[in-house]
């Protein structure tokens, strides 16, 4: 596996920006690695960092190295500062950023797959927001998407007085449609499989129980995983290696 800290300019967001990158290694002489890179682009997973956390969280305190190595499997993890993967009402527009400019950006650095039915979405809390709200405004581009310990209701968690700052700067004082992942999901057509998951005694977990309802009242492929936990990356370390065993890699188990 190799990891690539890549810092480049954006034009979405007039500024330097940065992501961490992990790449499929084929090796024979390392040892305890799999080394599962296969010929051709490999498989891509977009995965979004939390509030409090920048690209290289999930390389600190998860190890997605190692799973995305066994797997074959890229991983684009991309800086978003605290902005809720949004357009800034007050701010950058990280949205035209995350959703556009990103995946060009990759595609012309990287030799990775530019297939919808191998390119993936995940995250964990206001990642995992952005993932789905990402999956949900354009599912032709995904073939799968997580969230781990969503903010997903944001017209609720963002009541909260401390959110206040965030919901005025991100979301000029109110969470439109274009921005709710509920309302998303309603008008979205061949939405793609969704992995949910949520730590049973975090606060955010009501989110993730309403947005599941939702969707598998649409009929959407759901998988939901609840288990013992609250906001914490302990338990996201053990998910997201669940999450990579359910997306559907050519090769592997596939999303079920």
């Amino acid at each position: 596996m190799a990891l690539v800290t890549c810092d480049f300019f954006s034009d979405a967001l007039e500024v330097g920006a940065s992501m961490t990158v992990l790449l499929p290694q084929r090796t024979e002489a390392q040892i305890g690695v799999s080394g599962a890179g296969a010929a051709g682009p490999p498989p891509l997973l977009y995965l979004l960092h939390g509030l409090s956390d920048d690209h290289t969280a999930w390389l600190r305190y998860t190890a997605i190295a190692r799973y995305a190595d066994a797997a074959g499997l890229a991983v684009v993890m991309p800086a978003v500062q605290r902005s809720f993967y949004t357009n800034e009402a007050h701010g950058h527009r990280f949205w035209d950023f995350v959703s556009e400019e990103l995946p060009s950006v990759v595609h012309s650095f990287f030799q990775v797959s530019s297939e919808p039915s191998e390119t993936f979405v995940a995250g964990l809390s206001m990642g995992g927001y952005g993932a789905l709200k990402l999956a949900f405004s354009h599912p032709d581009r995904y073939a799968a998407a997580a969230s781990l310990s969503g903010g997903l209701d944001l017209r609720t968690v963002l009541k909260q007085a401390h959110r206040a700052e965030i919901l005025e700067r991100v979301f000029g004082g109110a969470v439109s449609d274009e921005n709710d992942v509920f309302t998303l999901l309603q008008l979205a057509s061949g939405v793609p499989p969704l992995y949910l998951s949520c730590g049973t005694e975090d606060p955010l977990l009501p989110g993730t129980e309403k947005l599941a309802a939702a969707a598998q009242a649409r009929g959407i492929d759901v998988r939901l995983d609840l288990r013992p936990g609250t906001h914490e990356w302990s338990l996201w370390d053990a998910v997201i290696e669940d999450v990579i065993a359910w997306l559907p890699i050519r090769g592997g188990a596939g999303a079920s």
